[in-house]
């Protein structure tokens, strides 16, 4: 096992680097850790010593050895990404934080000069991270890397002791990303919990006693005031980094000065930070009618002001409609049809945002589907939610009458939640409608409807008649407060440690739970005894056996023996059963068949006497005095102390288990022996894993495949019954026969039980079972409802009207697609497969798309105790910390978990949520939405895409301006031959990405798709072509005008479309206001075509290659010009070609490049030389920039700035000139990694070289 050296320090942020890679380490390969150490090794701490006795030291070498290898970057991209973070946090952000935070922990004297350097350094670096993070929750990729540790850790210090509210303020978007490393579980073992400084003063340092030779990290410039002997390396090492501390004193001097004089020159006002503003739409416009665009538009984007009125527009002109544009619906359409239905929301549900990732995905999908011509369904409708809803319903009736459903009785109390139902049982279809769903309301169904209702109760019949539906008596989830069965998926599975005391209604002390209890059992007739153990004490009322593994020889002499239970007369039989664990334990297991699930099949397989002893709400029966009429957890403390008292208690130890809870009522489950009515699932489960198998449905992504056969292949019958009366009252009666012929019928005997689609049908089926006359037969149907998912898994074809044939199901069944989160695969996926096969002999869709579940920034699961739990429409409309806090109190959390849950929230969203508007709700949640299991959704990221909403407004708003009013765009998009060099080039990037957005829709790659368009919008249309126009408008040439603005009608044309089906009210808004190529084209975006690739057939790789090339050159360009702040100053620019193709494109480019980057003249070099006085800087290795600078900067800063660059090229060829030049290079290296190496030195060497010159330029100058 490797052994890792880390420092005492409590504060020394690279050991605790090292520490928390070690965490993300495989227990297995993880080190052993040992303070101190670093004097023995002769190294810098933190070090790792391997088995093999390789030393390394540092944290960059430890931390890579440490890390899993994804976490060093996945792709060469990625990996030289970590590598340049990890070298930034030590080079940049390491000297800084020490030299401020240092002297407040008394680890360095007080430099007033010192300390103010780093801090502007300091906010420097942050103020860079801030603008990176601006739009990614990590450094690299979608998931935590090396990078974030190595930064996060080296910003420790200053978070903890310096960075208070007031000056973290500007930094908001790395506050939430240091916030959410620090909360990761590997970050929280090592560090606990990281509170962030409110206040910087002096620090009492948290330091252990220092093993001798140990130092706290060093401040380059600064020593520590008892310094430890140095080495002769040491002494050079601080040698060269005094004088780099010196030049970079004097560098900072000079910005001083310079930024003074300009200063004096000119004072301006400090422009204050733009708030985000709310137009709101006021012109007149009723409920239905299209929305005025031809007002001015507003000088910004708003969402208020954009999302109004479209809406109910697009409703009245029935957009959503499958009829839309077709005159009936049975005529095959040559297109195609798209159908899919909503997965239906609870009745009394709100919206969240994992309705809010389903919706944005399902409308996109379905806009798409529609913009292609298809013939497209997305039917909505709602859920009766059986348990939810009576709970609801019974609540306001006591808050209300101080009556419960009893009181009223059923029919009076189905009549409250009809009522409650109408009142407010349509809230979830307007939230829906806010987030712009294209749904057909006219086809919204409810699960209680009549239409649905006769669907329900035909299932019912139909496999009750088959054999399939059967009545049993089995365990079931039983809810002693629901006084109902609950399905899985209404159990809460709450870990525990150990004991842990919990909260349960009925009950005024808490319950101990997560302890094993240990007891004895007497042997009849002997003083021998057996010990068993238990988390569930008072179940051993209802024990009817005692089981061993047949294999334990310390039991053989035990067969045919019993035991004595303590507290009635009952022998309970020593079985020998395989189920049983030889290493738990003692080895015995008591049996209690009618109370838990394991214990019920040992019942059944040795015909176990099955003693029900806890009723259904939660008493205790069938048990002897004093325990009977307990309450089951009274019965707990009863029976643990009569075993004491009779000297059969043994021990109670800590037990880590997993309590059942019902997600309704909070009350813990109890497995109760109850009648029931279950779905045989075996042939059905087997079809259902076939289509899959075969190909006939798909389930994507394919991740999910594993989960789906493990359930098919050992799926159990399904419980269908409920106690409860809000639902679908099961069309089955048990019969009477008044004939002495007929003997009565037990309860669980399915010849007395008899279905029908009404009584009258029931009494005749009966009558002919029996061979009796009907007026012998009396009915009594069944009390118990119909699980929820039982109407659920028959919905797609319900909502169509079966089991008539109707025109809807003729058309739209089988559906289309499947949408929703994969949490539900087996619930209610699985279910419509397996009742769709058998009650229409069809799939009821042809692909599954199961989407992630939505987590927070700091990937924890939504819960309102920690405060996470955000409305969507709180992130559309916006809402402040008050607010947030408001809703907390609204809820039903106890005092402790709302002070939680507040601080959560100030923590995440310290000023509350911004206006965000729902196009950048839909686009962040579908740029999120990557195939896998979890999204960590962070809230700036969101805001990051209104500002992207604010550049196409802008955007747009520029292009109405420059295509003037009298502006008509040619028939077709097409190429007239006369375009520009940018026109060429933008229309290739859109037939880019129309290309993209095709493949993405097709595939659901939905981050491809939003990376495509955002890309398009604003890097290329925005940031490039728009600014290229500029000089052409400015001009007098007519027909390049022209040209342009036909490419640039095309490009907004097409770009509106591609951005419609994520978001609709802002392209549509846009849309609106741009011409049209006919008379005849369609009236909204949402049914006009969407941009197909045949269309846009522009794509020139030569182009877009020479336009990157050209991008390097300008980039280059302006990273010079801010470098010397060059802001209004123009500088001539010459660029020093290798070859005369370079030249050649280079002059072709010149213009864009010339206005691009800002500068006065652009001359091309190939052969000459540029005139002394010019910053240089390599753009490639073809092309050099060199920026006439002579009077505007220093010559000695550049030549220092030279110098640094021309030693780390001299370091790589050295490097490389050593591996080359080994003996077996040739032999043991590859080919293609030698041509690489020779390509680098190639490359380096040409820098080098470049570098050299530039050196003795700027020499020239002084």
């Amino acid at each position: 096992m490797s052994t890792l050296y880390v420092s005492p320090h409590a504060d020394d942020f690279r050991s605790q680097t090292a520490l928390i890679a070690a965490e993300f380490t495989p227990p297995s390969s993880r080190p052993r850790v040992q303070t101190g150490g670093g004097t023995l090794l002769a190294r810098p701490l933190p070090s790792l010593v391997t088995d093999g006795g390789l030393v390394l030291a540092g944290v960059a070498s430890v931390g890579y050895f440490l890390c899993p290898e994804k976490m060093a970057g996945s792709g060469q991209r990625d990996s030289a990404l970590v590598r340049q973070w990890v070298s930034f946090a030590e080079n940049e952000v390491t000297p800084a934080a020490c030299a401020w935070t240092f002297p407040l922990l008394g680890m360095l004297d007080p430099n007033k000069q010192v300390t103010e350097r780093a801090q502007t350094e300091l906010k420097k670096v942050l103020t860079m991270l801030d603008s990176f993070l601006k739009l990614r929750t990590f450094l690299v990729g979608e998931s935590l890397t090396l990078a974030d540790i190595t930064v996060a850790c080296s910003l420790l210090l200053p978070f903890k002791y310096v960075l208070e509210p007031a000056v973290r303020k500007p930094f908001v978007n790395v506050s939430r990303w240091f916030v959410t490393c620090v909360n990761q579980p590997q970050f929280k073992k090592v560090l606990g919990d990281v509170k962030l400084c409110e206040k910087a003063g002096q620090v009492n340092p948290k330091t252990s006693s220092l093993q001798s030779g140990e130092q706290v990290p060093k401040v380059p410039g600064q020593e520590a005031s008892a310094p430890q002997p140095k080495t002769e390396a040491q002494l050079k090492k601080e040698a060269k980094k005094r004088e780099k501390m010196e030049k970079f004193q004097q560098k900072k001097e000079m910005e001083q000065k310079k930024q003074q004089s300009q200063t004096e020159k000119k004072a301006k006002p400090e422009k204050e930070k733009k708030e985000l503003g709310v137009i709101t739409y006021d012109l007149p416009t009723p409920a239905g009618e299209k929305k005025d665009v031809q007002c001015a538009m507003p000088d910004s984007y708003s969402p208020q002001y954009v999302e109004a009125a479209w809406y109910p527009w697009w409703e009245k002109q029935s957009f959503f409609k499958p009829e839309y544009g077709r005159k009936d619906l049975s005529e095959p359409n040559p297109k195609g049809v798209f159908m899919m239905c909503i997965p239906p929301p609870n009745v009394t549900g709100s919206l969240h945002l994992g309705h809010a990732l389903t919706n944005a995905i399902q409308d996109s999908l379905t806009r798409w589907h529609r913009m292609r011509g298809e013939t497209t369904l997305w039917n909505p409708g709602c859920d009766h939610a059986g348990i939810a809803t009576q709970v609801v319903v019974e609540k306001k009736l006591w808050r209300e009458q101080k009556k419960n459903r009893h009181d009223l009785g059923r029919d009076a109390f189905i009549k409250e939640v009809w009522k409650w139902k109408n009142q407010k049982g349509d809230r979830i279809y307007h939230q829906l409608k806010k987030l712009g769903s294209s749904l057909d309301w006219d086809r919204a169904c409810f699960t209680m409807d009549t239409k649905l209702s006769y669907a329900v109760q035909e299932a019912f019949v139909q496999l009750h008649e088959e054999g399939v539906i059967y009545r049993s008596k089995r365990l079931v989830n039983w809810s002693c407060s629901l006084n109902s069965a609950i399905s899985d998926i209404e159990v809460d599975k709450k870990e525990l440690t150990g004991r842990t005391l919990l909260p349960v209604p009925g009950y005024k002390d808490k319950v101990e739970f997560g302890v094993l209890v240990s007891f004895a059992y007497k042997i009849e007739g002997s003083d021998e005894e057996v010990i068993v153990a238990t988390t569930r004490i008072e179940t051993m009322l209802g024990d009817t056996a005692v089981a061993v593994h047949p294999q334990d020889a310390r039991y053989q002499h035990l067969k045919g023996k019993t035991v004595v239970h303590p507290f009635c007369d009952r022998k309970l039989p020593v079985v020998f059963d395989e189920f049983v664990d030889v290493n738990f334990g003692t080895g015995a297991v008591k049996i209690t068949p009618a109370h838990d699930h394991n214990d019920w099949e040992v019942g059944q397989r040795h015909d176990l006497e099955f003693i029900n002893i806890i009723d259904e709400n939660g008493f205790l029966i069938n048990v002897p005095p004093p325990f009977l009429g307990m309450k089951r957890f009274d019965a707990r403390k009863a029976v643990l102390e009569a075993l004491k008292q009779r000297g059969q208690f043994k021990e109670v130890k800590d037990n880590p288990m997993v309590v059942p809870v019902c997600s309704r009522s909070k009350d813990v489950v109890e497995p109760l022996l109850k009648p029931q009515w279950y779905v045989s699932c075996e042939e059905m489960g087997r079809q259902a894993a076939e289509a899959v198998r075969s190909g006939e449905l798909k389930i994507i992504p394919e991740t999910h495949l594993k989960t789906w056969f493990n359930w098919m292949d050992n799926i159990r019958d399904w419980c269908i019954s409920r106690q409860l009366w809000w639902g679908h009252r099961i069309p089955a009666y048990f019969v009477t026969v008044n004939d002495p012929s007929v003997p009565p019928g037990e309860d669980t005997d399915g010849k007395y039980w008899i279905s029908g689609r009404s009584k009258e049908e029931a009494l005749e089926k009966a009558a002919k079972v029996f061979g009796v006359p009907a007026e012998k037969i009396s009915l009594r149907q069944d009390e118990d409802v119909l699980d929820t998912w039982f109407s659920s898994g028959i919905f797609p074809f319900s909502i169509f009207g079966w089991p008539n044939q109707t025109q809807d199901l003729r058309v739209f069944y089988p559906g289309t697609l499947l949408e929703t989160g994969h949490d539900i695969l087996f619930f209610w996926v699985a279910r419509m497969v397996m009742l769709g096969l058998r009650l229409t002999g069809k799939l009821p869709f042809k692909e599954v798309y199961l989407h992630a579940v939505v987590r927070d920034a700091h990937g924890r699961k939504m819960s309102k105790s920690l405060g996470n739990v955000i409305d969507p429409l709180d992130v559309i409309t916006g809402i402040s910390i008050e607010g947030l806090h408001a809703q907390l109190v609204d809820s039903n959390l106890d005092p402790v978990e709302i002070e939680k849950a507040k601080e959560g929230q100030k923590s995440d969203y310290p000023n509350g949520i911004p206006e965000c508007g729902t196009d950048a709700l839909r686009f962040a949640l579908c740029a999120y939405t990557s195939q896998g299991r979890d999204i960590n959704l962070d809230v700036n990221r969101i805001l990051g895409y209104r500002h992207f909403c604010n550049k196409l407004w802008n955007a747009t708003k520029f292009a109405i301006r420059v295509l003037g009013e009298d502006f008509k765009p040619v028939a077709k998009a097409q190429l007239c031959g006369s375009e520009s060099l940018a026109d060429r080039w933008i229309l290739s990037r859109l037939s880019l990405a129309v290309q993209l957005c095709d493949s993405g829709f097709r595939s659901y790659d939905f981050p491809a798709i939003t990376t495509a368009i955002y890309s398009f919008w604003l890097y290329e249309l925005c940031d490039v072509y728009l600014e290229c126009l500029k000089p052409v408008f400015a001009g007098s040439d007519v027909a390049a005008m022209s040209v342009s603005r036909n490419t640039l009608y095309t490009c907004l044309d097409a770009g509106l479309r591609l951005l419609s089906p994520l978001m609709p009210f802002v392209s549509e808004e846009l849309f609106q206001r741009l011409p049209r190529r006919s008379a005849q084209a369609p009236p909204s975006i949402c049914v006009t075509p969407y941009p197909e690739a045949s269309e846009f057939c522009w794509r020139s790789e030569e182009t877009d290659r020479n336009m990157e090339f050209i991008m390097t050159i300008i980039r280059t360009i302006r990273s010079l010009r801010a470098d010397y702040n060059l802001t209004k100053t123009k500088a001539d620019c010459y660029l020093q070609c290798l070859d005369a193709e370079t030249v050649a494109v280079v002059k072709q480019y010149s213009p864009y490049i010339q206005t691009l980057s800002s500068s006065q003249t652009v001359n091309t070099l190939q052969s000459g030389e540029p005139p002394a006085g010019c910053a240089v800087a390599i753009a490639s290795d073809k092309c050099t920039v060199h920026l006439l600078l002579k009077g505007l900067i220093d010559a000695e800063k550049e030549i220092s700035k030279l110098s640094v660059k021309r030693g780390e090229l001299q370091k790589q060829l050295e490097k490389l000139a050593e591996r080359m030049g080994k003996a077996d290079y040739r032999d043991k290296v590859p080919q293609k990694v030698q041509e690489g190496d020779a390509e680098k030195m190639k490359q380096s060497e040409t820098e080098l070289q470049k570098v050299e010159e530039a050196v003795e330029n700027f020499k020239r100058m002084l």
